[in-house]
């Protein structure tokens, strides 16, 4: 955190001077420090989102199009719907209705369980598995901003952030992979 402390010098008039407290040094400090990184990150995102949206409207996908895509393309049998709707924390029906956008367009398919014939897994066609390929490149490129930092920082920033939770039951470590 930093703080502030006055110092006078030889003529008389006051500077703010900023030094560093050791980290973890006041708990408001800390939740500034956590907004601030929050804030810096998502407005990261936000303004490098351009290439990424300009990719997915290219192939006619809407983000969570490509969220159910990115969720099921690791599993080929494909992922139980209320897998999905549990991972996401939204209604059964929100599920629902973006696979059967994904299914009219030929880019997925409900499958019967195997083990449990009150359950759908939904997987990917060869056509979907085909697009994912070409939009996961676009959707994982890094921003050019990101190249101009060290590799160091880069490693960095890639190991905080790969420890920090998430709010799906899954361990972000788990659910998210190291290209």
């Amino acid at each position: 955190m930093l703080g502030l402390i006055q110092l006078s010098d030889p003529v008389n008039y006051r500077r703010l001077v900023r030094i560093r407290r050791p980290p973890g040094s006041d708990e408001a400090g800390k939740a500034r420090a956590a907004r601030e990184a929050w804030r810096a990150i998502f407005d990261f995102i936000v303004a490098t989102s351009g290439e990424r949206n300009a990719a997915l409207g290219r192939a006619g996908l809407t983000p969570n199009d490509a969220r159910t895509l990115a969720s099921i393309a690791p599993i080929a049998e494909g992922r139980s719907m209320r897998s999905l709707a549990d991972e996401w924390r939204c209604d059964a029906s929100t599920v629902t209705w973006i696979v059967d956008r994904l299914e009219a367009r030929g880019l997925a398919e409900r499958r019967p369980h195997p083990s449990d014939r009150r359950s759908r897994l939904v997987a990917l066609t060869p056509a979907g598995k085909k697009l994912w390929s070409q939009i996961e490149r676009a959707m994982y490129r890094p921003p050019k901003g990101l190249l101009e930092l060290s590799e160091r920082d880069l490693r960095a920033m890639r190991d905080a952030v790969m420890t920090l939770p998430t709010e799906s039951p899954r361990n972000a470590r788990s659910s998210r992979k190291v290209r």
